[in-house]
């Protein structure tokens, strides 16, 4: 079977339909627990495979990859890995919400290279919120922020939202390819 089939299959296993309340603050009746899937050994290997196809589809040169704590923790553990395993190693890194008041008081985590080109990644997509976020403190840390990229964009303005900052929203999966 094909990887992206393969990891089609896996989203809408783990995709409900149920009431519930997204992290934007939205009620929706379905939700797409990404989760579920990155911290799973054949989901985080499908899911780094899916986004570095991603990543070389569109062009764009990224000295580390990173995103919005906590959907894109477990992806970029694997992205670093992969990336590794395929003679190309990428850094990663992660976005905190907030700056640590303690230790060295960071927000960005990570052996990121001073005013890097960077491209964002986090589970799903749906105000793009989080992913401005991270933007944000990535660019006021001096970064150049090339593009975003997500398993499953929900297709709720996020692509609006981040192309409104001149960052490019790529996804694996839309919401209308899993239901």
């Amino acid at each position: 079977m094909e990887m992206r089939q393969r990891l089609l299959e896996l989203v809408r296993a783990h995709t409900t339909h149920m009431s519930v309340v997204l992290s934007s603050g939205r009620s929706s009746n379905v939700y797409v627990d990404c989760r579920m899937i990155t911290l799973h050994p054949e989901g985080a290997l499908l899911s780094a495979r899916a986004l570095l196809g991603l990543l070389d589809a569109t062009g764009w040169r990224a000295d580390a990859i990173g995103g919005p704590t906590l959907g894109a923790d477990p992806i970029c553990g694997a992205l670093a890995v992969v990336s590794q395993l395929q003679g190309r190693p990428i850094p990663t890194f992660i976005v905190r919400k907030e700056r640590k008041a303690h230790g060295r008081g960071r927000q960005i985590e990570g052996p990121i290279p001073e005013g890097a080109q960077v491209v964002l990644v986090d589970d799903v997509a749906t105000t793009g919120g989080s992913l401005l976020k991270a933007a944000r403190a990535l660019r006021e840390e001096g970064h150049t922020v090339v593009g975003a990229m997500v398993l499953v964009d929900r297709g709720e303005g996020a692509l609006e939202a981040l192309e409104e900052e001149g960052i490019p929203l790529r996804s694996v999966f839309s919401l209308q390819d899993i239901v």
